[in-house]
């Protein structure tokens, strides 16, 4: 035995092997320590021919997924090795073989999967400037392939938005990601190239994906799409042992299909996690799950994940969500439909596997006995994709008859020991069960008969696992025992006996039991083979499900919270009236928040910039606009009086102050990284959220970098894109009147005494305060320092300070911070920049070769351009 695991291990080196032995899973030598070590288990040993015992430890199969999902998470692959032979039948070893690998990307397991979140394997190869980009969610059976340059940050967005479980990646790629200190640093998930046999070749990936999806399907993929394709296949036979009949449908897809939301926005929108916490809570997706099913929950989430780009799909969801809503009576049906449907995609990834067990297939029964209810309600829906989802939902009859005339009602998890087939459908098993069932009553007669036989009242007939059927009697009816008994078992205070009687019904009804288990296993076996022929039928109905699922969930939303659906454009316009925060409404109730109206498009009103106090609601007001175009193109209502939401190409985020110090990047540098990206990527159809820029640095330095950022965004010969900016330079105002498209908002506020009063309002205008101190104030400042602040910023408002600042040394800073008010009021930013660039030229200017007659003319030529400027 312990050479069959030897030479196991030799072919799984780089796994942990859980050998199978009994009840048990054990692992020995090396493997042992490690994982005694890794999931606290007591480590033991075994004889096994060598000089010293070989160490040893195990865990119980039946609770298996416990232990695995720990080393899965800890980074390790398991290989399961199972007996492939009966022991009690088999001539010499048992027979074993290692029938699946199971590794971060390839659980199926429920208890190891969120149930609203999809679990991603990656595969990528490099070839040139291009990858190819293929994942499967192994758990659902959804594949899917893409390609992508090797430049820019497009690849870096896409896998943070699948966040995969695990990554498989070809030579190049792998040598390319070692030498780029960045990329290597942001895609911690290879261990080291995939380098399986010819994986990434062009004729293997061929050969793979032609014989798992037909011809036609090579001819769909981009030649890199392919070859990553092709590799993960194969990595997905070797590891699964082709239990994989569940992915029989690959879909391609472009990155421009979809809108793009960088990985900085995803995380300041907090689309599907709050940045605090990193809660699900206090999300988006927190707020717009209303599923009733975990498949809708995990297409929620792929929607949000991926707005679309097409008008056309937009519409056919909003015309759905409509008609949804606008019946209520329909809605109340489908929800009380729906909450009777399981995760149908799941349960066929374990028909695929052969891990179903009898409570998966009630469930399963119970799922598709409402299709019929649920296809009638859609009967008479006109919107086209309620249509579409009517054919497509199978109402799959005939296997939801299967199911139900096979299984019982409440059968038992697993299949060991029987008990889950329904009586009456079989006769073979029928008569099995009658003939044990008939022997067990006529033991419960013996028993009656041997008490009156023998005299002894506290007679009882028992049965166990270890010595079968017997006769029990006390000690102190010991001496009444007829000397036709047989003893069997001696205990503390009785004895256990047996009869040649007794023995043949013991014979009898273990026989029939032991063949009545052995025929459900085979009946059940049937039963999953004839499952898996119609898997791509339930497939089908079960996106279908979903998706009606997700547009439920929406209609539900908008009657709820009062949405209205938007109205999408291609003419550049997002005109937003009494717009609102999903999230922040619902956290404070629709009662207490102020909407505000939004203008934007692509001439006069590109870029809003926006002034006003802390804590008065720019950043809400910001994320507000973001968000209702992200929802207007998943195909959702929007908070809002009436919305017109262009096609939005992109959206970028400049918000918040936070390093990275893994990447080695200050806050600052963070902060410039967004902004490069934004300058780079953003369109003419985009739209960007800045809140501050510039603050990381100097005063004059943030100001200056804010300026060129609002001119170079605004300039619709470089960017042009739809904008608004929060801010506390309050000299970028006056940009309102010399950058075209440039407009001033603020938030709006009621000052009285020294009280302050937001009223969350956007009104026109700028803003010349931030009411800094009074936000101190209201996070609990002492008094003390916030007299001495509004000291400090009236000494600052009244003094004439220079470019350089006040004088921060130890022995001047009293002095400077006391001086009598000027009598010339702050040199504001628009009266430094039209000097800046004749300083410049005097700066530049080298004395040592300039003639008079050069002095002249220049000194000249700076008092004309003085004179305009005066």
């Amino acid at each position: 035995m312990m050479q069959q695991y030897l030479e196991l291990k030799e072919q799984y080196k780089d796994c942990l092997l859980f050998f199978r032995l009994g009840d048990f899973y054990e692992m020995f030598f090396d493997d042992a320590i490690l994982v005694s070590r890794e999931l606290e288990l007591t480590l033991t040993g075994r004889d096994c021919g060598l000089a010293e015992r070989a160490p040893m430890c195990g865990v119980p199969f039946h609770s298996v997924e416990q232990y695995v999902n720990r080393l899965i998470d800890k980074g390790y692959k398991v290989a399961i090795c199972e007996q492939l032979t009966d022991p009690e039948t088999s001539q010499g070893l048992v027979e074993r073989d290692v029938v699946r690998i199971i590794t971060p990307g390839t659980v199926i397991e429920s208890s190891m999967l969120d149930e609203k979140a999809n679990s991603f394997i990656v595969s990528l190869y490099l070839d040139g400037e291009t990858v190819g980009l293929a994942c499967v969610d192994v758990s659902t059976g959804s594949f899917q392939a893409t390609t992508a340059a090797i430049a820019g940050t497009a690849l870096i967005d896409e896998l943070l938005r699948i966040h995969p479980r695990e990554l498989l990646v070809n030579t190049d790629l792998f040598l390319f990601s070692q030498g780029v200190e960045y990329f290597a640093k942001l895609l911690p998930w290879p261990t080291g190239p995939y380098e399986a046999q010819d994986a990434f070749s062009a004729e293997t990936a061929t050969r793979m994906i032609a014989t798992r999806f037909g011809a036609a399907a090579v001819g769909e993929l981009p030649p890199h799409a392919l070859c990553a394709a092709g590799a993960l296949m194969q990595y997905l036979n070797d590891t699964q042992k082709n239990a994989l009949s569940h992915i029989n449908r690959i879909q391609p897809y472009e990155l421009q299909q979809y809108m793009l939301i960088d990985n900085a926005a995803r995380r300041n929108l907090e689309l599907t996690e709050t940045i605090r916490g990193n809660a699900r809570k206090g999300s988006l997706l927190w707020l717009l799950d209303d599923t009733a099913t975990a498949m809708g929950a995990r297409l929620l989430r792929s929607w949000l994940d991926q707005p679309l780009q097409s008008i056309f799909e937009i519409n056919a969801r909003l015309d759905a969500v409509q008609e949804l809503k606008d019946g209520p009576m329909l809605c109340d049906a489908l929800d009380d439909l729906l909450n009777h449907v399981k995760d149908i995609e799941r349960i066929v990834s374990k028909i695929s596997y052969g891990t179903l067990n009898p409570r998966d297939c009630v469930a399963l029964q119970q799922s598709l006995a409402v299709l019929p209810a649920v296809k009638e309600q859609l009967v008479a829906c006109e919107a086209p994709l309620l249509r579409a989802l009517h054919g497509q939902i199978d109402t799959l009859e005939d296997v939801c008859a299967l199911l139900g005339s096979a299984l019982g009602e409440n059968p038992p998890a697993v299949l060991r020991d029987g008990g889950y087939i329904r009586e009456g459908y079989n006769a073979e098993l029928d008569r099995l069960r009658n003939a044990f069932g008939s022997a067990r009553d006529i033991i419960a007669q013996m028993e009656v008969s041997e008490r009156d036989a023998t005299g002894i009242k506290n007679l009882r007939i028992g049965f166990n696992k270890v010595f079968g059927y017997y006769i029990e009697v006390t000690n102190s009816n010991r001496e009444a025992v007829p000397y036709r008994y047989q003893r069997k078992q001696t205990l503390a205070n009785a004895e256990r006996f047996i009869t040649p009687e007794l023995k043949e019904l013991e014979n009898t009804v273990l026989h029939a039991e032991e063949h009545s288990i052995k025929l459900e296993q085979q009946l059940f076996a049937e039963i999953r083979d004839a499952l898996e022929r119609e898997i791509q039928r339930m497939q089908q109905t079960a996106l279908a499900l979903a998706t009606l699922d997700v547009l439920h969930a929406f209609a539900r939303l908008a009657s709820r919270s009062q949405f209205v659906r938007p109205e999408i454009n291609t003419d550049g316009i997002i005109n937003i009236v009494d717009g609102r925060h999903p999230v922040v409404e619902r956290a404070i109730g629709s009662q207490h928040f102020v909407p505000n109206n939004t203008l934007l498009d692509t001439n006069q009103n590109r870029f809003l910039i926006l002034t006003g106090s802390n804590m008065a609601g720019k950043s809400t007001y910001l994320r507000q606009v973001a968000l209702l175009t992200i929802l207007a193109h998943i195909g959702c209502f929007v908070p809002a009086r009436s919305a017109n939401i262009a096609i939005t190409d992109k959206i970028f985020t400049r918000v918040g102050a936070s390093d990275d110090l893994f990447m080695g990047q200050s806050t600052f540098m963070v902060e410039m990284s967004e902004v490069a990206a934004i300058l780079t990527r953003a369109t003419r159809n985009s739209l960007v959220i800045l809140d501050e820029i510039g603050r990381g640095t100097s005063t004059y330095d943030g100001l200056s970098i804010a300026w060129a950022v609002v001119e170079y965004i605004c300039d619709a010969n470089k960017i042009g894109a739809k904008t608004l900016f929060a801010t506390h330079y309050h000299e970028l105002t006056e940009l309102e009147d010399k950058v075209q498209g440039v407009k001033n908002y603020c938030m709006s506020v009621k000052e009285q005494g020294d009280d302050v009063i937001f009223l969350r309002r956007v009104v026109r205008g700028g803003a010349d305060r931030s009411f800094g101190i009074h936000v101190a104030g209201l996070a609990g400042f002492p008094q003390e320092v916030l007299l001495r602040a509004r000291e400090i910023l009236a000494l600052l408002e009244a003094a004439d300070i220079s470019r350089q600042g006040v004088k921060r040394s130890a022995d001047k800073t009293a002095e400077n911070l006391n001086l009598k008010k000027s009598e010339h009021a702050q040199m504001s930013f628009m009266d430094v920049v039209p000097y800046a660039a004749m300083l410049e030229e005097i700066r530049d200017l080298d004395i040592s070769t300039t003639t008079p007659i050069d002095a002249l003319y220049l000194l000249n030529r700076l008092k004309q351009r003085m004179n305009k400027v005066d």
